[in-house]
């Protein structure tokens, strides 16, 4: 089964740093379309990966090109129990991250406006939906993918949870606990093995903002990942691996350097 069955457009470039850079340059176009076009120009964007900002902030002060029509709606945040999010201090905050990576990178005259850098936040979760629909959805999605098939902390379904995939497909932002694998994965990643130091709450925009983009970006940097991208070009499509939904949309691009893709 290859993914031209499902419009998935996959894309090798030569190096990990090569993928960041084609990241960047995907969002710079989102960019200049929109602002060409005079329009708000709306993206969802992840914590993981982050090497591409630092090259779109380059890229944005080079050419001088202003933001101030742009929207970022974080896919995620860390929570340290229900209702309670992450200092934004902590170095495993993702608000932090986006501070450090990218708007404290941007020239303040060609910055987004404060009010257009949005997070998910507990007990508003039907607002961040909103907001979003109101801007008219998501001219592009970014992401990763995580070793159990999830985009951004789209956990899939407990096994003595039965959910098919148009549910999963419907769900919106929400609370959820981080799964066995993706703490032990992301402590491996960022905390030098740490599970116990890893936050295990998170908030996450839903599949249902996701699959509504216009557009889908997803990239592979990690050995890991060539088994999961496998079985989802390859299992059937459904909750269990949340990217298998992925199929269903008209418009997506997995960009990977090619020691994972080969």
């Amino acid at each position: 089964m290859s993914a031209k069955e499902f419009q998935i457009q996959i894309k090798k470039v030569a190096a990990e740093s090569d993928m960041y850079l084609d990241m960047a340059l995907k969002m710079l176009e989102a960019i200049q379309r929109c602002q060409r076009e005079q329009r708000q120009c709306v993206m969802i964007v992840p914590v993981g990966p982050t090497g591409q900002y630092p090259v779109l902030a380059e890229l944005v002060n080079h050419l001088g090109i202003s933001l101030k029509h742009v929207h970022f709606f974080n896919m995620d945040e860390y929570l340290i129990a229900p209702g309670i999010p992450i200092s934004p201090d902590d170095p495993m905050s993702f608000h932090k991250r986006m501070e450090t990576e990218f708007y404290s990178r941007v020239l303040p005259q060609l910055a987004m406006p404060m009010e257009n850098r949005h997070f998910p936040e507990p007990g508003h979760e039907g607002e961040y939906d909103a907001m979003l629909a109101e801007l008219g959805g998501a001219e592009l999605c970014l992401g990763g993918l995580g070793i159990n098939g999830h985009l951004a902390f789209n956990e899939p379904p407990e096994p003595d949870e039965p959910m098919d995939a148009d549910t999963f497909a419907s769900l919106g932002t929400r609370q959820l606990p981080v799964s066995r694998e993706t703490l032990a994965v992301n402590a491996f990643g960022y905390l030098r093995g740490d599970i116990r130091g890893m936050p295990k709450y998170c908030i996450t925009i839903g599949m249902k903002q996701i699959l509504q983009s216009r557009e889908v970006y997803i990239s592979l940097s990690r050995d890991w990942q060539y088994g999961i991208f496998n079985r989802v070009l390859t299992e059937p499509v459904q909750a269990q691996i949340p990217a298998t939904l992925l199929r269903r949309h008209p418009n997506v691009t997995f960009c990977a350097p090619a020691f994972i893709l080969d």
